[in-house]
């Protein structure tokens, strides 16, 4: 075996390819980047143009289109938190007079004392009574004593004419005597009794529970009943009544029942309960206001009777009025109108009716309603059926 490798022969030595020359430059190639370049540059310039005059197209449909603000009506003030001055007075006032004549003899209660009904308050010393009250009761005696003799003598005739010893004139004459003299007592019974209430009289009491108020007497003084001269002034100031004077335009929004605050200037931050009781049920000619009667407690005599004061009703009938900016009104020979907005952006001319103008905002009581958008600045040219835009809306408050 033969173990010397076998040599491989040497590669032939290769010829070099001769030089391949570039092609020719082809004018359709240049024509194709010509194109683009002019597309590119039509797009360049042209597509900027197109979407300003797309904008400027919508911009100018914009504002064909007149762009309004609008606010809705709004609750106005309740008429009913108005306060109204009140006069409080005393539940029950009485001056109190003597019903008898004589001399004060002694007071017991002075100004500012609370007494009870029945409770002593003067006592009047009456020597003219005294001694017509000592004749009273002898008259009485003297009449009993006369009764009593016609009495025995009218029967003792009686017996006597059953047997014929007197005559029937004379038996009739008895019993008439004792008739008027049974009389007599009566009559002298009653002046007895008329003296015992005059006496009685000399005590001065109270006829109902309160407040002296007034003591216009002293030690010594003469009292004569029936002068006019009142000794005290008695005044009930638990509860109190409260009379208010209100306006016509709130006459039919008060009814029995009905409740209120009473406020007085001189107890700040303190707000009384108070219910009207009753209503004159007619308007005073010459105020033209109608006489409201209220009840207020007044346990602690914290309110003085005769203050005055101030009451706010409680708003508890009807729904307050609307209320809209001045600046909503249009001018017109047709009157109060306003622009009213609906949904679809469509404007309605409405007459409005106007109520009270408190400045900045009026009271509208009738021709809007709550939620709808009214216009504000409304132009001149404003009129029903017109198409506007609405801005946002804007909140007013009523004040």
């Amino acid at each position: 075996m033969n173990t010397n490798p076998t040599v491989a022969p040497a590669p032939a030595p290769v010829a070099p390819k001769p030089a391949v020359p570039p092609p020719p430059v082809k004018l359709g190639r240049f024509l194709v980047v010509a194109i683009i370049l002019i597309v590119i540059g039509l797009v360049v310039g042209l597509v900027p143009r197109w979407f300003a005059r797309r904008a400027l197209a919508r911009e100018t449909a914009e504002n064909i289109v007149p762009s309004v603000a609008v606010v809705s009506p709004e609750p106005g003030k309740s008429e009913m938190g108005v306060p109204l001055p009140a006069e409080v007075q005393a539940f029950v006032e009485a001056p109190i007079y003597a019903r008898a004549s004589g001399y004060l003899k002694k007071w017991d209660v002075d100004i500012g004392q609370n007494v009870e009904a029945g409770q002593l308050l003067a006592e009047i010393d009456t020597p003219e009574v005294d001694q017509q009250l000592e004749q009273a009761k002898a008259e009485v005696a003297q009449a009993d004593a006369n009764l009593a003799l016609a009495k025995s003598t009218s029967e003792r005739w009686a017996d006597l004419l059953k047997t014929a010893s007197v005559s029937e004139q004379e038996t009739a004459e008895k019993q008439a005597d004792f008739a008027l003299k049974k009389a007599d007592l009566e009559a002298a019974r009653a002046n007895l009794h008329r003296l015992e209430d005059l006496k009685s009289f000399a005590r001065v009491t109270a006829p109902f529970a309160g407040t002296i108020t007034a003591r216009d007497t002293d030690v010594g003084q003469l009292i004569t009943a029936g002068s006019g001269h009142a000794l005290f002034r008695l005044a009930q100031t638990n509860p109190l009544r409260v009379y208010v004077h209100v306006p016509q335009t709130l006459s039919r929004l008060v009814e029995p029942g009905q409740g209120a605050e009473l406020t007085i200037s001189e107890l700040p931050g303190r707000k009384f309960e108070a219910k009207i009781v009753r209503t004159a049920g007619a308007m005073d000619p010459s105020s033209r206001t109608l006489l409201a009667e209220l009840e207020v407690k007044n346990p602690k005599n914290e309110i003085l009777a005769g203050s005055y004061a101030q009451v706010r009703f409680n708003d508890t009938l009807g729904d307050p009025t609307l209320t809209l900016p001045a600046n909503t009104l249009l001018f017109r020979s047709e009157g109060m109108q306003v622009g009213v907005v609906d949904a679809g952006g469509k404007v309605d001319i409405r007459t409005v009716r106007l109520g009270r103008d408190f400045g900045q905002t009026v009271e509208i009581v009738e021709g809007v309603k709550p939620g709808e958008h009214v216009i504000l600045n409304p132009s001149d040219s404003l009129a029903s059926g017109m198409t506007v835009r609405v801005a946002e809306p804007t909140k007013v408050a009523a004040k």
